[in-house]
């Protein structure tokens, strides 16, 4: 039996929701979320938020952002001139601080403009400073005196819930088996889940039906095949 036609559909964004409702508390954030949230009574002007790729990070620090009205600038984007237009804001968010590759003297500067004028930082990394390979000594030091609020990898319970509300919010009902099922064999990474989200989304709108077991369980075959040819050494 032959398939149906594919429908045509356009590829519309669906960009991530960063509002506090939709924020996931679990075991490996939980403590961030309190701390985070807590400003202004922060222990420090300056804290990290660090955890691996898909953590949420990004996430909590759009929370925190907005209930600070904190000015945001992504590390790699910081040049010279940028510190001295940034330092008179009294709250700052500095996303992806351990990407800030040469231009270390633009944050040194930014974080001494800002310990003279009082303002609050929050920065967001990978990694604690000690493994950014930085070269200037005094900007590592300057980190080194930020707590960090550390955000685990999502554990299976924080996937499977956040996998259903990825489903939700894109108005697609799907059995809670077959969240489980996707949530036990992808990455344990909110990105993870939100590709693979999107990508059933997009299947299911060219068939014209709903999401279904053997949807998931070919897409997860194809990319466990695309990563296991990726590791193949070259002939």
């Amino acid at each position: 039996m032959s398939e149906p036609p594919r429908q045509l559909i356009l590829d519309w964004p669906h960009a991530p929701s960063y509002a506090r409702e939709d924020f996931l508390e679990a075991p490996g954030n939980s403590a961030a979320l309190k701390a985070a949230l807590a400003w202004p009574d922060w222990p420090s002007r300056m804290l990290m938020l660090v955890g691996p790729s898909g953590a949420g990070k990004s996430h909590l620090a759009a929370i925190w952002a907005r209930a600070a009205a904190a000015e945001v600038i992504a590390a790699p984007a910081l040049t010279d001139a940028t510190p001295a237009s940034l330092a008179v804001a009294p709250t700052l968010l500095i996303e992806d601080a351990d990407r800030i590759g040469e231009e270390e003297a633009a944050l040194f500067h930014l974080l001494n403009l800002a310990r003279e004028r009082g303002a609050d930082l929050l920065l967001t990394a990978r990694n604690p400073p000690d493994a950014w390979g930085l070269k200037t000594a005094d900007l590592l030091s300057r980190l080194r005196l930020a707590p960090i609020l550390t955000l685990g990898a999502p554990d299976l319970e924080l996937t499977r819930a956040a996998l259903f509300k990825m489903f939700s919010d894109r108005q697609l009902v799907v059995d809670p088996a077959l969240v489980g099922y996707i949530a036990l064999r992808i990455e344990r990474s909110l990105d993870a889940a939100r590709a693979v989200v999107a990508a059933l989304d997009r299947e299911a709108l060219a068939r014209g039906g709903r999401v279904t077991r053997a949807m998931a369980a070919a897409l997860l075959r194809d990319e466990t095949s695309e990563e296991s040819s990726d590791d193949d050494p070259a002939p």
